[in-house]
């Protein structure tokens, strides 16, 4: 790739970024009051998440069946409570185990 189409690449790329970040905060002058609006934005920030952290899960180990172990492990320490660190070393721990027996 030629230094004309990198640039070329960034400029979009950090003008779709910063759009997206600078439009809802020259539309919306106020304090947002509506319940339903309030919870989408809430919550789009853990959609985003998931919808990038899903399929690499699934194509980051060499099989299918430890990615699972490791996710369905995540899943539970998540739920019961325990901290990111916890969830992230006893997840990779899973796979790695998993790796072993395949």
């Amino acid at each position: 790739m030629d230094n004309k189409t990198y640039f070329l690449y960034l400029l979009v790329m950090a003008g779709s970024t910063y759009l997206i970040r600078a439009v809802p905060f020259a539309a919306v002058k106020r304090i947002i009051e509506n319940r339903f609006i309030k919870s989408f934005l809430y919550y789009i920030p853990y959609a985003v998440l998931t919808a990038m952290t899903i399929p690499a899960i699934f194509t980051a180990t060499g099989s299918v069946i430890s990615a699972c172990a490791g996710l369905v492990i995540a899943v539970i320490l998540s739920v019961l409570g325990k901290d990111l660190t916890t969830v992230a070393l006893i997840s990779c721990a899973a796979v790695f185990i998993t790796e072993l027996f395949l």
